[in-house]
């Protein structure tokens, strides 16, 4: 509850609502999630991820700060909630896994710049429009340099100095309500010279009551692509903070499709209760891991607590300065910023680390919102890339035993002029019959002198209808080069498949081998099975004449 009032309010800002709802969204929330969720230890509420998507998402809908931007804010609450729901109830949790690391790692890092700038008005006193870009925000402040108010820069700086050695030196201190206090009593206390500092002024208190004045059929359309992406961003930050505190406890696994209703749940009642879209934070997560959280009464407690200030404590806010609450977000963003995850990427997997940098690039130049759909168009699209073109490897023989290894990987590997031994590693389907083919086609060409293609086809678990006509395309084009096919280490439902469509009459059961020394120990048998093909070609041209 220390962590969140004052997170809470800041990020209210951060998505262009009054500070009060930043409490609203840690209220109910935290009561609903437990009753839904899988994680014992996960704290749900407002988060600056989220709340920045909403304020580059609903900025050309409504001015920010307005009714109708808060009614906005909370319509995308209830359908993120709904779609959530919806996919808990398909047992769509694994949707997750399409979203690959690098270009969440990518989004994030750029999106924690983008809010860091955002905040830089409020620390530094000048007009930034949130919603027209990184580069324009730098170019506005640029050119606002004189007119920075120093006494905000002074609380704002000092605040941000405070809770970033707080955070290196004891993670679960409450730095952030101490530095609201400090601030409280700094502004309220000495009247010169921050009488210019802006400050929160009347925060209304009381419960949120219950309210459905801001479902408006019109408005559903507006919003909802911003709530299918408030979906995916919120269920994805919150499934790896589960998983990753979860990890640290024996036998307290995390179910992604309970995380998904408990989520929604979280987001769809508290809609309905001035709420606007919620999600895990890591924060908050981890300091109630640490205090000793053991079950959802944690979250509950934290409610609880939440619903006390409301009542009885937000008169006490009125002297609040904004430039605290700034560098309560910056310093909270500052996690999201992981360069040792790039550095590492970039020794590991340079493919990735491009991923990475494109994700981080269109983020930054075209904006948050397009960042996360470019972001999921990006990991689709190497999905795709990935399984159109499987791995394959030319085997050999090494030395002295009956073992065959890649020879790119084995220089000792001994090869044969005229037998071509190809390890397929992967399904052939519609997306990659055509790699298959033409890898075929060109290790062959590369070497005139083959006359035994050997397929190992331990990798292979499943061939389509297309992947079945590549395959006898293939045969075709190895008859008229005189070059005998054989398979080995072919699995059971692979033979099944070939049965059936006739290929294994066209192969031979004498070329389908165990293993691949099987095969290559064959050689008296080349001829008879390149004339077999041969043989079925005839027979089968013959009677598609009849």
């Amino acid at each position: 509850a220390v962590m969140i009032i004052p997170q809470g309010m800041a990020y209210a800002l951060l998505a262009g609502l009054p500070a009060i709802y930043g409490l609203y969204a840690a209220l109910v929330p935290l009561l609903v999630y437990p009753f839904f969720g899988s994680s014992r230890r996960l704290s749900v509420g407002p988060v600056a991820l989220v709340s920045i998507i909403v304020l580059s998402g609903l900025s050309p809908l409504a001015e920010p700060g307005s009714q109708s931007f808060i009614e906005l804010a909370l319509l995308t609450s209830l359908l993120a909630g709904v779609i959530q729901v919806i996919l808990s109830v398909l047992k769509m949790g694994f949707l997750v896994n399409f979203l690959s690391e690098p270009v969440i790692a990518g989004f994030t890092t750029a999106a924690a710049f983008i809010i860091s700038i955002n905040q830089l008005k409020y620390l530094f006193r000048v007009d930034l429009d949130g919603t027209s870009g990184i580069f324009l925000m730098i170019g506005d402040l640029w050119s606002s340099l004189s007119d920075v108010h120093l006494p905000s820069l002074l609380i704002g700086g000092l605040g941000l100095a405070f809770l970033l050695t707080m955070k290196k030196i004891r993670k679960s201190f409450p730095s952030g309500l101490t530095a609201i206090i400090i601030a409280i009593l700094l502004v309220y206390l000495i009247r010169e010279p921050f009488s210019n500092v802006e400050i929160l002024k009347e925060v209304r208190g009381g419960l949120p009551v219950l309210n459905f004045d801001f479902i408006d059929p019109q408005n559903i359309m507006k919003v909802l692509p911003l709530a299918l992406v408030i979906c995916l961003i919120s269920f994805i930050e919150s499934l790896a903070i589960a998983k990753t505190i979860a990890g640290k406890h024996r036998h307290q696994g995390i179910n992604a499709n309970k995380e998904l209703m408990g989520l929604g749940m979280a987001k769809i009642v508290g809609a309905f209760f001035a709420a606007y879209p919620n999600t895990g934070s890591f924060t908050r997560s981890a300091i109630n891991d640490e205090a000793g959280a053991r079950s959802g009464w944690s979250s509950i407690f934290s409610g609880l607590f939440i619903a006390l200030i409301l009542l009885f404590f937000t008169p006490l806010l009125y002297y609040l300065p904004k430039p605290i609450l700034a560098a309560i977000v910056i310093a909270s963003v500052f996690g999201l910023i992981n360069i040792t995850y790039a550095r590492n990427l970039y020794q590991l997997d340079k493919k990735d680390f491009i991923v990475y940098l494109i994700t981080f690039f269109l983020t930054l130049t075209m904006g948050i919102v397009q960042g996360v759909i470019a972001g999921i168009v990006l990991s689709v699209t190497l999905i795709l890339y990935n399984s159109s073109r499987p791995h394959y490897a030319i085997l050999g023989k090494l030395p002295g035993t009956n073992s065959y290894r890649n020879i790119d990987r084995y220089n000792e590997a001994e090869t044969k002029a005229d037998t071509l031994i190809i390890r397929y590693d992967d399904d052939i389907y519609f997306g990659s019959a055509d790699h298959f083919y033409d890898s075929m086609i060109n290790e062959i060409e590369k070497r005139p002198e083959t006359r035994k293609l050997i397929l190992n086809a331990a990798g292979i678990s499943s061939i389509d209808s297309t992947g079945l006509h590549k395959l006898e395309l293939l045969l075709d084009h190895l008859d008229t080069e005189k070059v005998a096919f054989q398979i080995c280490n072919a699995r059971g439902k692979i033979r099944d498949l070939l049965a059936k469509s006739g290929l294994s009459e066209r192969i031979g059961l004498e070329n389908n081998y165990l293993t691949v020394h099987d095969a290559v120990t064959s050689a008296e048998k080349d001829e008879k099975a390149i004339i077999r093909n041969r043989e079925y070609v005839s027979q089968k041209n013959i009677k598609a004449k009849t």
